[in-house]
């Protein structure tokens, strides 16, 4: 009667695996394996299940619904997938990776931890809103350096408890850098999915942060961008985008580059690429209001209080904003510098020397300014 039992619930898995994640299915990752399990109701992953063996981490095979393997009875070996191994001459395309690398699939969850004292304000909601609907819809939020763009998009996972996998974006970054490679790891070849590879199969929200850095290698996202499915050509695998997968990037620029040089090295974006994205989020600095809350929030942390000190810093820091609006100074004084203030007051306990050593790379005419 056992018996029977657990084949019932071995073919349940199996059926509700494939209903989820697609009929074709020959593989299942540890996290579809976590979603169908807690859908069923079933206390833990399956010990039945297969793991494969080309040195992809987390990930098994799905049987047929009578639990039989067919073809994939016995797994690939890296050298039947033509990937070199041990003693073997190392592969243009394989990157060295050092032996304690941690292997982003052996992560059990990438829900952020709620950033203490957070204030949200301007588009916070509308970031909530387009995320909580768990529809794929790529957004693309612009504005100066510092006014919490990724901490917003960060929080807003932390509070709907939502996966978030953040890849920094350099003129350096390609296709291997987001989508995956090989990694040369203990003298073997391993094969490591890359950031937007892990947020698809999980369905987490993707952040590609200052995307305006980016060199036209970025284009390798296009699919990914149409929420389509990605064929991992060194592999020789399908990647479907799973429920609640979405896109957001964040930038300094707009994608057309950046004329009076302040942002230096960022690009201009192909036009294609950024017709990908349905809307465009501009993101200012927070009103007088809000920065104060946020500041006396980071005081508490210290367990500071210091109304007047707050209140000075913000005004200060508005007089510079409008002053550099209207051409008269190159320089600003951003959310963050405010909070790095406020943290080095909190060390130092002198404000003097707090402001000094903060404010130290501005020009004479931005630290004198009332």
């Amino acid at each position: 009667m056992k018996a029977i039992t657990m084949n019932l619930r071995k073919k349940d898995f199996v059926n509700h695996a494939r209903v989820l994640f697609g009929e074709d299915r020959t593989t299942i990752t540890r996290p579809e394996a976590v979603i169908v399990r807690d859908e069923l109701g079933i206390a833990s992953t399956p010990a039945w299940l297969r793991k494969l063996k080309t040195g992809v981490r987390g990930e098994y095979w799905l049987p047929t619904e009578d639990g039989k393997y067919d073809m994939l009875d016995t797994p690939a070996t890296m050298e039947q997938l033509g990937i070199p191994n041990r003693g073997d001459a190392v592969s243009s395309d394989i990157k060295m990776a050092p032996s304690a690398l941690g292997v982003m699939e052996d992560q059990d969850s990438y829900v952020p931890t709620k950033f203490e004292g957070y204030v949200s304000w301007g588009n916070f909601n509308t970031v909530r809103d387009v995320v909580k609907s768990g529809i794929f819809y790529p957004m693309f939020i612009t504005g100066l350096s510092g006014n919490g763009k990724t901490l917003m998009v960060k929080e807003v996972c932390a509070k709907l408890k939502r996966e978030f996998i953040r890849a920094n974006i350099t003129i350096e970054t390609d296709e291997d850098d987001l989508i995956g490679g090989f990694r040369l790891l203990n003298g073997e070849t391993v094969w490591h999915d890359g950031p937007v590879v892990t947020a698809m199969k999980r369905g987490a929200v993707l952040l590609l942060d200052e995307i305006d850095l980016a060199s036209n290698k970025i284009m390798a996202l296009q699919p990914v961008l149409e929420g389509s499915s990605i064929y991992l050509k060194k592999i020789g695998k399908w990647v479907h985008p799973a429920k609640g997968f979405t896109v957001i990037a964040t930038a300094n620029t707009k994608g057309q580059g950046s004329d009076d040089g302040r942002f230096i090295g960022t690009n201009i974006l192909n036009e294609a690429f950024l017709e990908r994205f349905p809307v465009t989020i501009e993101q200012s600095y927070p009103t007088a209001k809000m920065e104060t809350k946020m500041l006396v929030n980071e005081l508490a942390k210290h367990d500071k209080v210091d109304d007047e000190f707050v209140g000075n810093l913000v005004k200060w820091a508005d007089v510079i904003r409008k002053t550099f609006a209207e051409g008269g100074c190159d320089e600003l004084i951003s959310t963050r510098r405010l909070v790095h203030i406020i943290g080095a007051y909190s060390i130092f306990d002198n404000k003097m020397t707090a402001i000094q050593l903060t404010v130290n790379r501005f020009d004479t005419e931005t630290k004198e300014d009332p």
